[in-house]
């Protein structure tokens, strides 16, 4: 599956990891001749897991300072998951983060979910960490990438369609 396809799909899964987790409501799409991808110079010690199998997780640190979660589709495309509504573990989520805005971003969605680098290139086929796929499409949002220098304008973000939580508001 696509990269595109993939953050469609992913709005209104479920995300599990280690007893903490939710319903995904916010996605980005990344390509590999994508920009602002980190694939789009090809594979690196860094972005190793971002050409690794389908339905693998590629994990990076942004900015230094927080760790962002992806779901690999085809070698050299990936999901960005920006943002969870909580519903499984929300008590020890809450502890991690210390806050009420737990999921609404890709580093608080991290930190509620103890995201580590060692998560880098694993399966999403465990019971520890795990996506089951929604049984039927949701109705989306799409609108522009956010929190990116290159290829702004690509309507490769997806959201749900009055969801709340989601990290930033999409454009009317």
């Amino acid at each position: 599956m696509d990269g595109l396809t993939l953050a469609r799909r992913l709005v209104g899964a479920s995300l599990l990891v280690r007893g903490c987790g939710g319903m995904i409501i916010e996605t980005e799409a990344y390509g590999p001749d994508d920009p602002a991808s980190h694939s789009f110079r090809g594979p690196t010690r860094r972005n190793g897991s971002m050409f690794g199998p389908q339905g693998h997780a590629y994990v990076y640190r942004s900015y230094g300072i927080h760790l962002c979660l992806n779901v690999v589709a085809r070698p050299g495309e990936a999901v960005l998951i920006r943002a969870l509504t909580p519903t499984t573990g929300v008590e020890t989520m809450q502890a991690r983060r210390n806050s009420a805005m737990l999921c609404n971003g890709p580093g608080r969605l991290t930190q509620a979910l103890a995201i580590l680098p060692e998560d880098d290139g694993t399966a999403f086929d465990r019971p520890d960490f795990s996506i089951e796929l929604a049984p039927q499409q949701t109705d989306l949002l799409v609108g522009p990438r956010i929190g990116i220098s290159k290829a702004q304008d690509l309507p490769w973000r997806f959201g749900l369609a009055g969801a709340t939580g989601l990290s930033r508001p999409f454009p009317r």
